[in-house]
């Protein structure tokens, strides 16, 4: 079971996830998607909760109240976390969660720690649960169809760009050889005019040769 919620409307169309449990977790860390941001109470257990950002968006474009939402639900959902103040939350993008053969059921690490961020809650802000409670939808998503739909799409669109890139080039490379062509075509218009300015000339001084015999 995957527990969806809606975020602020203030903060744009965003949806924030988590797992019913610790084996749901599980499925989530595997089935996530490059636009999801994993969100965990720092040290003590708790939910994983995610957010789904837009395509080309990246963890620093997270707005605060944003933010907010995801922290204070993270924060809702850990026994030991939601009983304290000044709550460290951590943060990072899906991809950088690191899982081992050795790692419990639902443990994760990190590739790199420097991309981990941290964000204080100093207290549970009741409101902002109760509107985010009032937005869950209960589903029990194909999360591995979900990802290979995500990867088609993906690579559906690298190739279309990739396409438009050599549709571009070719554009370019016709474009430079219409332009050699002038100048190679003024070059030779120039020389044909030397050619004829010298014929002319040629010309002048034969037709004065002949005057000064005939005088």
């Amino acid at each position: 079971m995957v527990f969806y919620y809606k975020a602020r409307p203030d903060a744009g169309d965003y949806t924030i996830y988590m797992g019913a449990d610790k084996n749901e977790n599980e499925e989530l860390i595997k089935y996530g998607l490059p636009e999801d941001v994993w969100f965990h109470v720092d040290k003590v257990s708790s939910a994983h909760v995610y957010l789904r950002l837009k395509k080309g968006e990246s963890i620093d474009s997270i707005c605060d109240g944003l933010l907010e939402d995801c922290a204070q639900l993270v924060k809702a959902h850990s026994i030991q976390g939601n009983k304290m103040n000044n709550v460290e939350v951590v943060y990072t993008p899906w991809s950088n969660l690191k899982k081992s053969p050795s790692m419990d059921v639902g443990q994760v690490g990190f590739h790199n720690p420097r991309m981990v961020h941290v964000v204080i809650v100093e207290k549970r802000v009741n409101e902002i649960i109760n509107r985010l409670n009032k937005t869950r939808v209960e589903r029990r998503p194909d999360l591995k169809a979900e990802k290979d739909a995500s990867n088609a799409a993906e690579k559906a669109e690298r190739k279309m760009q990739l396409k438009e890139k050599r549709r571009r080039e070719e554009m370019e490379r016709l474009e430079k050889e219409r332009r050699a062509e002038i100048r190679s075509y003024k070059g030779l218009m120039v020389a044909e005019k030397m050619t004829s300015n010298r014929q002319i000339a040629s010309a002048g001084n034969s037709m004065q040769e002949m005057e000064d015999d005939f005088v």
